[in-house]
């Protein structure tokens, strides 16, 4: 006999990897699904492998800058075909013995949801699975997110879960609900309304260091390394107003002060968005501080952006470069050109952006790319007096780069996520080196 009210459980699983830092990442989609679910009546506990403030913890937080900081780590033993990877492997987050105990020591669930990120961090997935499963064996588990959406045949035959979910959450997490636990409710949102879905439930975390938002989903543009299309095949944006009430929310409630924007096209048709957002920020006189992790596309910034972004109060202006090579542009996206670049430069600098505030990312690794390449894109970005940021490139199921990465590398990517991992450059002919990468990095902060 089930429960007039079920108790749904959600789970950040671990990372399983050879590096992994808190750069303002957390759960979004989870979270949105927390909040769903508690709005419509369900009763809802929030574990995270992941969560850098455990009670148990030797420290609560080592470090932080605006809310960053490094996870707890314990070594493991390397994924079978990555033992000549002269690098520690391990997983980050909370100890393994600390979890069997929160999970111990919650009521028994009606549902698990389990959330992913990364393709190749499925290895930390199946480990946060298996011990659910010790503990709650009978209990029926569903697995969402990216890896579950890009490698879901993958996620279906080796994550442990029950079930494997791929695309939006939102749209299904109800009806689902409902089939595990048979309590059935009407929906009171629009999954397909972005200003009709609840605040992500950021408040069942420990602490909240920083907020990460989202004013939109999906991108107008079909970058070939990107996942963006296939993730979120459709464009959806919020009322500006209500970014601005969120953003509002967390400062006035929670004492927010970092917000990291998470949009894959935050600028894209600014004089209807992001202008209206950032006059209204400005307006509300709000101290705080706001972050570009993710990139903000270089054409999209004019004067007029440029200053709103600095009245705003944004400190970490990312900038998706990926490369200067362009005059073979094409092969790669039309995101921007060579003048585009340095326009976007001069009207930042002009609005009041120091330097060091400004970082353009760059690929490396790319299927085919020679260092010459890497290291003109640094040259140029520093002669334009802008920090280069490398970004490892890491080849990702249902993108146009796909098949020339599966060509290019010396691991056989179909076989297994493991080997798309960023940090062992999968699609160069040569095997991983400290010298290569340490040659590129004295370069970028020469």
């Amino acid at each position: 006999m089930k429960h007039d009210t079920p108790h749904i459980l959600l789970v950040n699983p671990w990372i399983h990897d050879f590096a992994a830092y808190d750069f303002w990442a957390k759960p979004l989609g989870l979270l949105t699904l927390a909040s769903i679910l508690r709005h419509h009546g369900f009763n809802i506990t929030y574990l995270d492998c992941l969560d850098r403030f455990h009670p148990k913890a030797s420290q609560a937080d080592p470090y932080t800058r605006h809310g960053r900081g490094p996870y707890l780590k314990t070594k493991i033993p390397k994924p079978g075909g990555l033992e000549d990877i002269p690098r520690n492997f391990s997983r980050y987050g909370i100890k393994k013995k600390w979890f069997r105990e929160d999970l111990l020591c919650i009521k028994k669930p009606d549902l698990v949801l389990v959330t992913s990120m990364m393709t190749y961090w499925y290895p930390g997935v199946q480990e946060t699975i298996g011990v659910i499963k010790e503990i709650f064996p009978d209990v029926a588990i569903v697995l969402g997110g990216i890896y579950a959406s890009l490698c879901h045949e993958h996620a279906q035959n080796y994550s442990g879960a029950h079930h494997v979910v791929k695309g939006s959450g939102e749209k299904h997490i109800l009806k689902l609900a409902s089939d595990y636990t048979g309590f059935s409710v009407k929906a009171k949102f629009n999954p397909d309304d972005l200003d009709t879905h609840p605040y992500p439930a950021f408040e069942l975390q420990r602490k909240i260091t920083y907020i990460p938002l989202l004013t939109s989903r999906g991108c107008p543009f079909a970058c070939k390394y990107c996942a963006s299309h296939f993730l979120n095949p459709k464009r959806m944006v919020r009322n500006p107003e209500s970014v601005v009430q969120e953003i509002k929310y967390w400062h006035e409630k929670y004492k927010v002060k970092d917000f990291a924007f998470y949009d894959d096209a935050l600028l894209v048709n600014a004089g209807k968005y992001a202008v209206p957002m950032l006059e209204g920020i400005i307006k509300s006189g709000l101290k705080v501080r706001f972050h570009t992790p993710n990139a903000v596309h270089i054409r999209e910034i004019s004067k007029q952006t440029a200053r709103l972004m600095f009245q705003a109060g944004f400190k970490t202006v990312r900038l998706g470069l990926e490369t200067t090579a362009f005059n073979i542009r094409n092969e790669l996206d039309v995101k921007v050109t060579a003048a585009e670049f340095e326009k976007a430069v001069n009207s930042l600098k002009e609005a009041g952006f120091k330097k060091e505030l400004i970082g353009a990312y760059l690929l490396t690794g790319l299927p085919g790319q020679e260092i010459k390449s890497i290291e003109d894109s640094i040259k140029t970005v520093r002669q334009n007096q802008v920090i280069p940021i490398l970004a490892h490139y890491s080849p990702i199921p249902h993108t146009a780069l796909w098949s020339r990465a599966v060509s290019s590398s010396r691991y056989d990517l179909e076989s297994d996520p493991i080997f798309t991992n960023n940090a062992i450059f999968p699609c160069q002919d040569e095997r991983f080196s400290w010298q290569t990468i340490s040659h590129l990095n004295n370069l970028a902060t020469g």
